[in-house]
């Protein structure tokens, strides 16, 4: 039987344990005042948000991708209780209070957290898992909007407090993961595919394979991003992500469309050969738009392995040039970097713009996540890393620019000894 995933806090936090520990010893002062619980009663938990490494806009289609787990997380101080609630307590947000008498999808809740809670609890209920109440103190480092999977990590969160109160740990990561993308598609209302909860739970890069998407692969990446002299920087563009459902939907939509032409439902079941083959009959059938998206998951496919390869063997430039590759591919062949139905507004793309101006021929950059607005990821070397956050946040403002590092430490429960 899977004991809890329990690390140190010097192990999950290795450069600011002391500041760490001042945040969870925070989050458990604030939920024994509410409650008038006794600290000896508390549990920690941390889970973290997630960086889109390649692999943009593929799983949908049961494509390949590399994800990796980031030292931005979410917290919780929790304590168990005995009344079938789950209380969840974030400083700046409404109280969150599920009663588990009733896990039925809940309209009222949906795009809600109590419909990420409810929707885990359910989930895990129906997977025969032990289910039952507790009060939780949550502190969250992942900026909203960000692109680094908040929601995901709430989600996961979830799960790990629920295994650890009443499965002794037995939850595992990949049951965890399709847990929390199950109360985000369900209870949430999310269509979201399983990329970011396998990120967030799994510890460092992970290699996915979404060929069956009920059993995707999951293979560790044996590389170690610190020390290649790079910084991994994200930046918020604070672009809104809130009026871009379609421009999502017409992606899997125009992809679809062309495994329909070939009698299939996703482009992982069509030969690239065939597609290049059938490609004058195919204008008739579906938009250049949708080809060109085609053309992005072929090449996709190919360079997620190259990608992998690189980062195990060590040739960091190859890793860079991979990166570069996916990202230009994703402007010009996917186009998600701004919305056909906004062009005048364009943050992404002058983030990338100002990327290649400051970087080029030093680094990398590309759209990250789902694109449209939101963010970019640039891969900066040390020498640079001053320069490009000062200019960045110039133009988009304080605090945009996160520099962010590989978590090594999966989903779990944390002591502060």
């Amino acid at each position: 039987m899977q004991t809890v995933r329990r690390y140190s806090i010097k192990t999950l936090y290795p450069t600011d344990a002391d500041k760490q520990v001042q945040r969870y010893q925070q989050a458990a002062k604030t939920l024994c005042d509410m409650i008038g619980t006794s600290l000896d009663a508390v549990r920690y938990f941390s889970t973290s948000g997630r960086t889109e490494v390649i692999g943009n806009h593929t799983d949908h289609q049961h494509g390949l991708a590399i994800g990796g787990s980031v030292n931005l997380d979410t917290i919780a101080a929790a304590v168990k209780t005995d009344n079938n609630c789950i209380r969840v307590i974030s400083p700046g947000y409404p109280d969150c209070t599920v009663t588990l008498d009733d896990l039925s999808v809940q309209k009222k809740e949906e795009g809600g957290s109590e419909a990420l809670i409810r929707g885990v609890a359910a989930r895990l209920k129906e997977l025969g898992y032990q289910i039952g109440g507790f009060t939780a103190v949550t502190n969250s480092q992942i900026p909203g909007g960000s692109g680094l999977s908040s929601s995901a990590a709430f989600e996961l969160l979830m799960c790990e407090i629920i295994g650890a109160f009443y499965n002794d740990g037995t939850v595992d990561l990949m049951t965890a993961a399709k847990t929390a993308q199950y109360a985000e598609n369900v209870y949430f209302g999310k269509p979201c595919g399983l990329l970011d909860q396998i990120a967030c739970a799994n510890a460092g890069l992970t290699y996915m394979d979404f060929e069956d998407p009920t059993a995707p692969k999951v293979q560790a990446v044996d590389f170690d991003f610190a020390t290649t002299g790079y910084h991994l920087c994200i930046l918020n563009t604070r672009s809104s992500h809130g009026d871009l459902t379609d421009d999502y939907a017409a992606v899997t939509r125009e992809m679809g469309a062309v495994a329909k032409a070939f009698g299939v439902s996703y482009l992982r079941e069509v030969s690239e050969e065939e597609f290049l083959t059938r490609l004058p009959e195919l204008r008739g059938k579906v938009s250049d738009r949708a080809i060109l998206r085609a053309l992005h998951f072929f090449a996709e496919q190919k360079r997620v392995p190259q990608l992998r390869k690189a980062a195990e063997e060590g040739n960091f430039d190859a890793y860079l040039k991979t990166v570069l590759s996916s990202g230009s591919s994703s402007y010009q062949y996917l186009q998600n970097v701004y919305s056909p139905n906004d062009p005048a507004r364009q943050a992404v793309s002058l983030a990338l713009c100002l990327s290649e101006r400051i970087l080029s021929g030093h680094g990398a950059w590309r759209v990250h996540g789902g694109g449209f607005a939101g963010t970019i990821q640039a891969l900066v070397p040390e020498d640079l890393l001053q320069t490009y956050r000062t200019e960045m946040e110039r133009v988009f403002g304080k605090d945009t620019c996160n520099v962010i590092r590989i978590r090594m430490v999966p989903s779990c429960e944390v002591t502060l000894d």
